[in-house]
């Protein structure tokens, strides 16, 4: 059956793109990707890549790519400063900013290498400032300076701030088109998306159901919400939101659990746009899980400000009120969430207070930019992040990837967490899932 065009408008001020939502031509397949966000797509591109030979497939439960948290991300392509020296985080984002610039300037998506401020507002906090300078010179983070109060202001002229760490190599994009531009990629090399189909079933085909040699080399049973099927060798999840759900369906280990924080923004008026020029972050706080609010300019010339973070209760949830039974008791029923609220109760509580009171969110930005007031903003769009938790409370920090045992846990990888900065590590994120599908599956 021919392709289905839909035609959307690129972000961040690209031309018109077509994407094709491909119906299905075949039914069985070496490999399929569940899941077409960013990392989904960039891993399936990358095996397709890798191995001409063998056919591949996405499935998105969605009528197109990218519609969750590689949607709804505030677009910053980050230079690898925070993470922990010797982390597959600080690792990946490193390559993986380098890679998606090179992507960018290939496939002429735009993008503003804008630069990042992290500001120390209170003396207290210089000496976090300077040790985080420290960890971005050993995860070897491009062009890093510490500057004063003067360079702060030449650099942003509204800015207050004792000390800052200028990042000049950050930078902004619009994540959703580069996905698409994956999935772009992916179909041209021959691979397929599959669209609107929700896996809600992963087994072993029977050797009574079907004596055909597809049948044997064909082993796994992939099923969607609609009860159609495909077969396939071997199953890659990047799932994100539900990456813990795929993995309880295919047999494997619950852990980590995923647990939804949702994130909302207020944006400037665009009036007020021209008091930000780059990111400005304010120096984390050890003691909090979160990075706190900050000032994001977006490739459409908006400003994005915040996040705040919240318990989100619904998995997909990007509004207030938005309630899913089942997703609020898989969070409040874990006693790893309530370990993290009772160590946090004080950060969480002023979190939500913010989240409800407008001057309370414009009070933190004031700490670096005076002049903003409650007339300069507005309640913008919200994201959910799939915050994956153990059970002792822990936020899991860096990437999971595992599997199962059995016959179809030996042929499943599961990519279980793959928190911010996975959207700019993702092409670095791809070469590595393919190392392990080859070492794993030995393709």
């Amino acid at each position: 059956m021919a392709a289905a065009a839909l035609r959307r408008r690129a972000g961040g001020g690209g031309a018109a793109v077509l994407w094709r939502a491909q119906r299905r031509q075949r039914s069985t397949f070496d490999v399929a990707v569940v899941g077409a966000g960013i990392v989904g797509l960039a891993a399936a591109r990358e095996l397709a890549r890798r191995h001409p030979a063998l056919v591949f497939a996405v499935l998105e439960k969605e009528r197109e790519p990218a519609h969750h948290q590689s949607g709804h991300n505030s677009g910053v392509i980050h230079s690898g400063i925070y993470y922990k020296p010797g982390s597959l985080k600080a690792k990946l984002c490193v390559q993986g900013a380098a890679l998606c610039y090179e992507y960018c300037d290939q496939k002429g998506i735009p993008y503003k290498q804008c630069g990042k401020l992290i500001v120390a507002v209170e003396q207290d906090e210089i000496p976090r400032l300077k040790a985080l300078y420290e960890r971005g010179l050993q995860n070897n983070v491009r062009g890093l300076k510490l500057i004063g109060a003067k360079e702060i202001r030449a650099k942003e002229p509204f800015c207050r701030g004792l000390m800052a760490l200028d990042s000049p190599y950050t930078g902004i994009v619009n994540y959703k088109q580069v996905a698409q531009s994956y999935a772009e990629d992916f179909q041209e090399a021959g691979g397929t998306v599959l669209t609107d189909f929700e896996v809600t079933n992963m087994e072993m085909a029977k050797e009574s159901s079907s004596g055909s040699e597809d049948g044997l080399k064909y082993p796994v049973i992939v099923r969607n919400s609609k009860g159609e099927e495909i077969y396939c060798r071997h199953i890659v999840t990047c799932a994100g939101l539900y990456s813990d759900r795929l993995s309880e369906i295919s047999g494997c280990s619950p852990e980590p659990r995923i647990v939804p924080f949702r994130g909302d923004y207020l944006v400037l008026k665009p009036e007020k746009c021209y008091m930000v020029k780059g990111n400005i972050y304010p120096v984390p706080n050890p003691q909090f899980p979160f990075l706190g609010f900050h000032f994001t300019p977006r490739m459409d010339g908006s400003v994005w400000l915040g996040p705040n973070a919240v318990l989100a209760f619904k998995r997909e949830g990007y509004k207030l009120f938005d309630f899913n039974t089942g997703d609020f008791l898989d969070a409040v029923t874990y006693s790893g969430l309530w370990k993290l609220v009772l160590r946090n109760l004080s950060y969480g509580l002023s979190e939500m207070y913010r989240a409800c009171f407008l001057s309370a969110q414009v009070k933190q930005l004031q700490k670096f930019i005076p002049e903003v007031t409650v007339n300069d903003v507005l309640r913008g769009p919200s994201g959910v992040r799939a915050q994956a938790l153990d059970s002792d409370g822990n936020l899991v920090d860096d990437f999971v990837f595992d599997g199962g045992s059995g016959d179809i846990g030996s042929r499943i990888l599961h990519v279980r967490n793959a928190p911010s900065p996975a959207a700019t590590s993702s092409l670095a994120i791809a070469k590595m899932i393919a190392d392990e599908v080859k070492q794993r599956f030995e393709l």
